[in-house]
C-alpha cells in the first residue's frame, strides 16, 4: 500500500510532539488488535469491533468504514461511529469526497486541517483533521477507512503508519469474512436444496406396504447422504398381481436422484403393458440408451408376483442376485442375460420361482453387502444370509444389523431392501412368518 508523504500536507511546518506513555500504550493496543481481527470470520461481528477499538484507542470524533462489493461501484457505509449526518447503509457514489479520492488513487490521504483540504466533505462541526486509508487486498479495493479528530494535525506519523498497518489487516479480515459468508450461504442453500430433493425423493418411495393375500411385502431405503440413487417401488397390476422393482442408479447425490426419478416414471409406465419382466426391462433399456447421459447406468431387478398362483417372475439388469430362503435351504437367483440399463442393447432372461410356505426372498442393493468397517471388511453375503434365515427378519432388523456391523462408520452407500415373505397357503390373516 502506498503512503502519501506527510510533507505534501505541510506537516513539516507543524512540529509533532514525541509520543507520550499513554500514546505508546494506545499504539501497542491497536497493534495487538490488528493481529487479532483476522481470526474473526463473522463480518457482522468484525466491523463494529474495528470501529469501537479504533475509537477507544485514539479518541476520535468520527470513524467510518465504507465497503465495496466487486460488482457494485458505490461504497456502502458498513460501520460508523460519531457521525450524526449519515447512518449505516448510506451509499456513496464513486469520486465523492476523501473516500472517492482515496478509492481512485489507492493511496492514503491525510488532511491535518480539513478547512484547507480540497477533498474533505464537512460532516461533524468539531472535526479538525481526518485521514482516509484504502482497504486493499492483492491490488483489489475492498473499502475505505476514515478517522476524524477534533484537533488539528491530530495524528502523528506513528499513528498514521499504525493505522495503515491496521487497515491492511482489516482488508484481509473483511475479505476472509466475506468469503466465509459467501461459502456459508452457499452451503446453506445447498443444504436446503438437498433437503427439498430428499423430501421429493422420499415422496417417490411407497408410503406403505401393499396388501397381498398370502404374502407380507415390505421395503426400506436409507440414503448414504441427503439424497441417493437407490429406489424401490410396489406397482399394482391387473388381476391382483404386483410389480416389485429395486434399482440402483450409478453415482450419488442430486444427479443420481434426478436420474432415479426419471427411471421410476418409465418403469411404472412400462409395467402396465402386461408384457412381463424381461420385456419391461428391454423397453426401459432402449429408452434409457437414448435419454440417459453418457456414462450413467442403472442396475435393476424387476419382478411380478401373482398371489393366486404364488408365482414370482424375475428379470435382472446387472443387479445383485436376489436371495431365496425356503424349507429346502437357500439359493441366489442368478440370470443368464441382463446388462445394466442404459449401456447398450441387451437381452434379459426371466426366472420363475414358486413361493411355498415360509419362503422368503430379498431384493437388495450393494449398500448392504458392501457396507464395511475401517479395516475394509464387508458385511457380505454370508451375514445377509444369516439374517434371512431368521423367520422374524424385516427390512428394519436387517438394516439395523448392517449399521451395527459398520460400528459407527456409517453407511457409505445407499442401502435398500425389499423383503417378500410367504405366509401359510391356507392363511388369510395374522402376522407374517
Amino acid at each position: 500500500m502506498s503512503t502519501t508523504p506527510l510533507t505534501d500536507f505541510g506537516l513539516s511546518m507543524q512540529p509533532v510532539p514525541e509520543p507520550s506513555a499513554n500514546r505508546i500504550a494506545e499504539l501497542v493496543r491497536l497493534q495487538r488488535f490488528a493481529q487479532r481481527i483476522t481470526s474473526t470470520l463473522d463480518l457482522e461481528e468484525l466491523i463494529p469491533r474495528i470501529v469501537d477499538e479504533v475509537a477507544a484507542s485514539l479518541g476520535c470524533v468520527e470513524i467510518n468504514l465504507y465497503l465495496r462489493n466487486p460488482d457494485d461501484p458505490e461504497f456502502v457505509l458498513a460501520a460508523v461511529r460519531g457521525c450524526t449526518l449519515y447512518g449505516k447503509g448510506h451509499r456513496l457514489k464513486p469520486g465523492s469526497g476523501m473516500v472517492g479520492h482515496v478509492a481512485a488513487t489507492g493511496k492514503m490521504h491525510y488532511a491535518p486541517d480539513v478547512t484547507r483540504d480540497p477533498y474533505y466533505v464537512a460532516c461533524e462541526p468539531d472535526t479538525r483533521s481526518e485521514v482516509a486509508i484504502p482497504l486493499e487486498r492483492e491490488g483489489e479495493l475492498v473499502g475505505v477507512f476514515t478517522v476524524s479528530h477534533c484537533e488539528l494535525n491530530a495524528f502523528c506519523p506513528d499513528q498514521l503508519s499504525l493505522l495503515q498497518a491496521l487497515c491492511a489487516h482489516v482488508a484481509v479480515a473483511v475479505y476472509n469474512a466475506r468469503r466465509y459468508g459467501d461459502e456459508r450461504q452457499q452451503r446453506e442453500r445447498m443444504t436446503r436444496e438437498a433437503e427439498e430433493a430428499r423430501s421429493i425423493q422420499q415422496a417417490l418411495l411407497p408410503r406403505s406396504s401393499p396388501l397381498i393375500p398370502g404374502f407380507a411385502v415390505s421395503g426400506l431405503s436409507v440414503p448414504a447422504g441427503s439424497v441417493g440413487g437407490d429406489w424401490y417401488d410396489f406397482i399394482p397390476l391387473s388381476n391382483g398381481r404386483w410389480g416389485l422393482v429395486l434399482a440402483d442408479v450409478s453415482g450419488k447425490g442430486t444427479a443420481a436422484a434426478l436420474l432415479m426419478s426419471r427411471t421410476s416414471g418409465m418403469v411404472r409406465s412400462f409395467a402396465q403393458t402386461e408384457s412381463g419382466p424381461a420385456e419391461v426391462l428391454t423397453r426401459l433399456n432402449n429408452m434409457m440408451i437414448e435419454d440417459f447421459p453418457s456414462g450413467r447406468f442403472v442396475t435393476m431387478v424387476y419382478a411380478e408376483l401373482d398371489p393366486s398362483t404364488r408365482l414370482l417372475r424375475i428379470a435382472n439388469a446387472g443387479h445383485l442376485a436376489p436371495l431365496l430362503v425356503d424349507s429346502s435351504g437357500h439359493r441366489w437367483i442368478k440370470h443368464e442375460h441382463g446388462l445394466p440399463l442404459g449401456i447398450s442393447a441387451s437381452k434379459f432372461s426371466e426366472t420363475e420361482v414358486t413361493l411355498g410356505e415360509q419362503s422368503r426372498i430379498a431384493f437388495y442393493s450393494d449398500g448392504i453387502t458392501e457396507a464395511e468397517v475401517d479395516s475394509g471388511e464387508e458385511y457380505g453375503a454370508e451375514r445377509l444370509l444369516a439374517q434371512m434365515q431368521a423367520p422374524a427378519v424385516t427390512p428394519d432388523t436387517l438394516l439395523a444389523d448392517v449399521r451395527k456391523f459398520a460400528n459407527g462408520t456409517g453407511l457409505r452407500d445407499d442401502a435398500t431392501v425389499i423383503l417378500v415373505k410367504a405366509r401359510g397357503i391356507q392363511s388369510t390373516s395374522g402376522s407374517s412368518a
